[in-house]
């Protein structure tokens, strides 16, 4: 009887057990469908042309030195940046990524970032990052220039923290060989890092042009920086690493450098250019693309980015939605 009674609560005890295990994985498959784990949002770049304006004249010296001196006076386009909330919700869209460039006179002023947090709260939209462009280089050679560009970093780290953005994209340039740059942009994202990580904000880098845009050079680069926040944005357009006036000379293969990249990335940029009759990217493969991203085990937030000619910025923007929702889909 005493072997009977011990069985009995043996058998109990794992049926138990077993209903606990379907419980937990029915609840895990309720969360999972809940909480996707690829979010599509929208990169403020895709409408920059609409923004900027005729101050899109080809004169990038002419707009680096406005930038500095009068950036307000640039934005002369039919859409306003401070409307960009309202705008990205428009888009079905829930998280939008920021481009430091549009509110480059904004910098210092909490007033201003206190009234775009309540328009993103009313659009129902949440910041994602903030793209930070024009701020110096990070991969200077000169310690002094390059300290300076750190710091000129710290307030779109402190304005991501208002917003409750995760993330500022960086870039990681310089001046001297492959491995000179590397060296120093290692330096410059660690000191970023530091003070990035005390406001709890990740730091990433884009392929964006140069050495960056070779993706073993930017693994390498974050091998070595070896920090918990500071990552990569892979770009799957960027990877031209020698440009001319005929256009790109020397380009990276893109599926190589994105699987380089995604080992590190906190976030990936999906950059479109032109559209086939099916609605494919004709440039790049899309599926092989989003295969690579999901192999990698990534979950996060995968960003618009529209920089076509043949479609509108609206357009680019609605014709990029659909083919990730078909891709991401098909996954």
């Amino acid at each position: 009887m005493k072997k009977q009674t011990l069985l009995f609560l043996a058998l109990f005890m794992s049926f138990g057990l077993f209903l606990s295990s379907c419980n937990s994985a029915s609840e895990e498959e309720t969360s999972t469908e809940q909480t996707p784990e690829l979010n599509i949002s929208l990169a403020q770049w895709s409408l920059h042309k609409s923004f900027f304006g005729d101050a899109l004249n080809g004169n990038w010296q002419e707009f680096g030195r406005l930038l500095l001196e009068n950036p307000d006076s640039l934005l002369q386009g039919s859409l306003n940046p401070v409307d960009f909330p309202a705008i990205a919700a428009s888009y079905g869209v829930n998280t939008i990524e920021l481009v430091n460039t549009f509110y480059f006179s904004k910098a210092n002023d909490m007033e201003f970032w206190a009234d775009f947090k309540k328009r993103c709260d009313d659009a129902g939209v949440s910041v994602g990052l903030i793209m930070c462009d024009a701020l110096g280089n990070l991969g200077d050679a000169d310690s002094v220039a390059r300290q300076k560009a750190v710091e000129n970093h710290h307030a779109w780290v402190d304005i991501a923290k208002f917003l409750g953005a995760e993330t500022i994209r960086v870039n990681a340039a310089g001046e001297g060989t492959a491995e000179e740059v590397a060296a120093n942009a290692v330096q410059g994202l660690k000191t970023l890092g530091q003070y990035a990580a005390s406001k709890g904000i990740n730091v990433v880098v884009e392929n964006h042009g140069g050495y960056s845009s070779d993706g073993s050079w930017l693994a390498g680069v974050m091998a070595a920086v070896d920090m918990e926040n500071v990552g990569t944005l892979p770009d799957f357009g960027n990877f031209c690493m020698e440009r001319t006036a005929n256009g790109c000379a020397k380009e990276y293969d893109r599926y190589k450098g994105i699987t380089e990249l995604m080992p590190y990335a906190k976030g990936v940029s999906a950059k479109t250019h032109v559209f086939d009759e099916n609605g494919n990217e004709a440039e790049m493969d899309y599926a092989r693309i989003m295969k690579i991203v999901k192999d990698a085990g990534f979950k996060g937030n995968v960003g618009i980015e529209y920089e076509g000619t043949e479609l509108s910025e609206d357009e680019g923007i609605k014709a990029t939605k659909a083919l990730l929702d078909k891709v991401i889909a098909e996954l």
